[in-house]
């Protein structure tokens, strides 16, 4: 499963990027991924202070969309 992500700088909210998490699970399932997705946006936010995370959803590997 994939962590999808919408993110801002936090200096200059126009500037937006997507990013993504890729998040492995013994079965992968969206209800999964959601239920492990807070503590995956807390650590990847400690990591990139700079980036605040607008819009999240989780996606599976083979069927990225085209827009979060």
């Amino acid at each position: 499963m994939l962590l999808l992500l919408s993110i801002c700088l936090v200096a200059q909210p126009s500037t937006c990027r997507e990013d993504r998490i890729e998040m492995s699970f013994e079965k992968a399932s969206p209800f999964v991924c959601l239920r492990n997705s807070q503590s995956a946006l807390a650590t990847w936010q400690a990591a990139h202070p700079e980036w605040h995370v607008e819009r999240w959803r989780c996606a599976a590997k083979g069927s990225l969309p085209k827009e979060l």
